[in-house]
């Protein structure tokens, strides 16, 4: 864990592990890491995920469910009394009943979800029915930035820190931030005006980076931009001082000395929980990446992206499966990056845009197969809204999109009102993923109806259809089989 644990936490870590351990003696348990940052659809994914297994939806990739092994899949009580469980009842209403997706990941939450399967082995199943209990553990990717924090001194922090801010790509965004800062004497005394003063413009700098027309992800500390119970609190309001990364001890009583404390404190009360009661306790991960949100914003933010891409792969503990091992330490065996919204483009482009989120985490890739865990990517939609059409324009036949916007969403001064369904033109992504690092050719659809270039158009979720007997279908999706497959199929066999 390179050494990111006290002995206290270490040893705590490790009867959280035996008793994980025991449980399984009884039931097989798996916890599964769901990830990404901000708008990636999280939530979205894990509901899609647990009501196309509990409904029996459409699943041909998912091994167990496409042979009919498959007997049930059902919710548990949650199994840890100290983390809020994942609402998925009020999720599922929002997407079937109001046609809207649900809030974003703000805080841990977690879900068990049993099913009972038979085995593909004439043996096993002669001793009766297979049951896997997965723990879905949905937390902010932004909190991942942070683990490498546990690292680097306050000193290394706002050093690196301040190198993002004055980049050419963020001076301009982080100029209130740094006029600030040019004002303060970090070896002067210590103020909790300044402290608040300083702490509230990196915030709004912080917050002002992650707009659409910027979008850029490496914004740690990650808390920063959503603080939920620890707002206002001494550990979330410090910044960064200009001060040279191999600066000597702050002396006593000085500001620096002031931010520093509330770093450290930062570290133990807020990265150090996170890391030893929930990330060093997962089995296999799963990373959603809003490829298409970076690639609209430009080069820049994919640059960032990429950037952030390669922190959070540095914060993994990948490996292969050790059952002993396992019970001191264990290891992250099957990491799957996915792209996610792939039914904003038509299915020609989504190998393009596999394409370029593989560019976007090659150098993490190779370093966990490196240390023995899978890794796989792939472009989903884990709802899909949209279908796809031919349409005709200006003569030519091209390929479409269909669906509904959501309310309020326009483009050229056309709003829609959430009821009309719309048929868009979705713009080819380049061949070469190289490409979009330096000029990012338009990826947002063209309508068919108006002829301009959109920015961002999100639909609403789709109408669910029902069978003859009156029950509602599973939600329709774009690879969802792949990846329950992928992160859980080998474990059903």
């Amino acid at each position: 864990m390179n050494r990111l644990l006290n002995i206290a936490d270490e040893a705590r870590l490790t009867f959280a592990n035996l008793a994980d351990t025991a449980s399984d003696l009884a039931v097989p348990n798996l916890r599964l890491g769901v990830t990404g940052l901000a708008r990636a659809g999280k939530t979205v994914f894990i509901t899609a995920l647990v009501h196309n297994l509990i409904h029996g939806g459409r699943l041909p990739v998912f091994n167990a469910a496409a042979g009919g092994r498959l007997t049930r899949a059902f919710l548990q009580p949650q199994p840890d009394d100290a983390v809020p469980r994942f609402d998925y009842e009020a999720h599922v209403a929002a997407l079937l009943q109001d046609r809207l997706w649900p809030q974003s990941t703000r805080q841990v939450s977690e879900l068990r979800l049993t099913i009972e399967y038979e085995s593909a082995s004439y043996l096993a199943r002669k001793l009766g029915p297979g049951k896997l209990n997965v723990d879905l553990i949905d937390y902010p990717g932004e909190w991942l930035l942070d683990l490498p924090l546990l690292k680097r001194s306050y000193a290394e922090f706002s050093a690196e820190a301040l190198k993002r801010a004055r980049a050419a790509n963020r001076s301009e965004i982080a100029a209130p931030f740094l006029a600030e800062l040019s004002g303060i004497d970090p070896d002067g005394p210590e103020t909790e005006t300044t402290a608040q003063m300083l702490s509230e413009t990196f915030k709004a700098y912080l917050a002002a980076c992650r707009q659409d027309s910027h979008a850029l992800s490496m914004l740690p500390p990650g808390r920063f931009l959503m603080p939920g119970d620890l707002d206002g609190s001494p550990a979330l309001t410090f910044a960064p001082l200009d001060i040279p990364f191999d600066a000597a001890p702050a002396r006593t009583g000085t500001f620096r000395a002031m931010m520093e404390r509330r770093y450290e404190a930062y570290k133990a009360h807020v990265i150090r929980p996170f890391f030893r009661d929930h990330f060093a306790r997962l089995d296999r991960q799963i990373v959603l990446v809003d490829v298409l949100h970076a690639l609209n914003a430009g080069p820049d933010a994919l640059t960032d992206l990429q950037v952030a891409l390669g922190e959070v792969m540095t914060s993994f503990r990948p490996g292969r499966k050790s059952w002993l091992a396992s019970i001191v330490n264990r290891r992250i065996d099957r990491i799957l990056f996915a792209a996610t919204k792939a039914d904003h483009l038509h299915r020609e482009d989504h190998d393009r845009l596999q394409a370029i989120l593989r560019k976007l985490v090659a150098k993490g890739m190779e370093h966990a197969q490196f240390k023995g865990a899978e890794v796989d990517v792939l472009a989903l939609a884990a709802v899909r809204a949209t279908r796809e059409a031919t349409v005709k324009h200006g003569g030519q036949e091209l390929p479409a999109i269909l669906g509904t916007p959501l309310p309020g969403e326009g483009v050229d001064g056309e709003r829609y009102d959430g009821k009309s369904e719309i048929a868009m033109f979705p713009g080819d992504l380049p061949e070469d993923p190289e490409s979009v690092f330096q000029t990012v050719e338009s990826i947002s659809p063209n309508s068919v109806e108006v002829d301009s270039s959109l920015q961002f158009l999100r639909f609403r979720p789709p109408r669910l259809d029902r069978t003859a007997e009156g029950m509602k279908l599973s939600l329709p999706h774009i690879r969802l089989d792949r990846a329950i497959e992928f992160l859980i199929g080998d474990r059903l066999r």
